[in-house]
C-alpha cells in the first residue's frame, strides 16, 4: 500500500501537489470535528511526505498564508462592471456568497491562524495584508483610470472588508438580504442618512 501511494504522489504534478495540500488545508479546517491543524495531519489528508510540505512551506503559517491567499485570489472576480461601485459591489457580494460557505469560513479562521507573530510579525502582516488586497487594489485602480476618485485603500478596509471578517469570526449571522448594497453604500457616502 505505501509503495503504490508513493507511486501516485509520484505522477502529480507540484501544482496538483499543491493544490491538494491547499485542499486538505480546507477540509481540516471546515470539520469541526476534525484532528488538530497540523503538517503531518495536512500532508496525511493530501496524500504527500510531510517532508515535502515542510521543504515547500517552512511552516504552517507560511502554508496557511499560501491557501488563503490563492483562494481568495482565485475566487475574487475581477471582471470590469464600468464604475467603482459595481465593481466593489460585485466583490462584495462574492464575499458574502464565499463567507455563506463551509470552505470560505475555514479560508476566514485560517487568515486568523496565519497570522505571524513575534520580532518580524509587523512586516509579515504587512505583506500578507498586501497580498489580500491585491483584488481590491486592482478595482481602485481602474477606477482611477476612468476618473473615479476610489477611497483610500484603509476606507475600503475598515469600512467593507473588515466587516464580513467581525461578522465570521465572532459568529454572527450575515443579514440575509441587502448587506453587500448597505456596505458599499456607506463607504461610498450615499448611504449616510440609513444610519451608522
Amino acid at each position: 500500500m505505501p509503495q503504490k501511494q508513493e507511486s501516485e504522489r509520484v505522477r502529480r504534478s507540484p501544482e496538483q501537489v499543491r493544490a491538494a495540500v491547499h485542499q486538505a488545508v480546507v477540509d481540516l479546517l471546515s470539520d469541526p470535528q476534525g484532528e488538530e491543524l497540523n503538517i503531518p495531519a495536512i500532508a496525511q489528508r493530501a496524500g504527500v511526505n510531510h517532508t515535502s510540505v515542510y521543504r515547500r512551506w517552512g511552516s504552517l503559517d507560511a502554508l496557511l498564508a499560501d491557501t488563503v491567499t490563492t483562494r481568495l485570489e482565485r475566487n475574487s472576480p475581477l471582471n470590469d462592471t464600468g464604475s467603482l461601485r459595481g465593481d466593489l459591489l460585485a466583490w462584495a457580494r462574492a464575499s458574502v456568497a464565499s463567507i455563506r460557505t463551509s470552505e470560505g469560513r475555514a479560508l476566514v479562521r485560517a487568515v486568523v491562524l496565519s497570522m505571524p507573530t513575534g520580532a518580524q510579525a509587523p512586516g509579515e502582516r504587512a505583506q500578507q495584508f498586501q497580498r489580500r488586497m491585491h483584488s481590491i487594489e486592482q478595482i481602485r485602480q481602474r477606477a482611477a483610470a476612468r476618473g473615479e476618485d476610489p477611497p483610500p485603500p484603509e476606507q475600503i478596509l475598515d469600512q467593507l472588508v473588515a466587516p464580513f471578517y467581525i461578522r465570521v469570526i465572532f459568529g454572527i449571522d450575515l443579514p440575509a438580504d441587502g448587506y453587500p448594497e448597505l456596505l458599499v453604500d456607506r463607504l461610498l457616502g450615499s448611504g449616510e442618512g440609513s444610519g451608522s
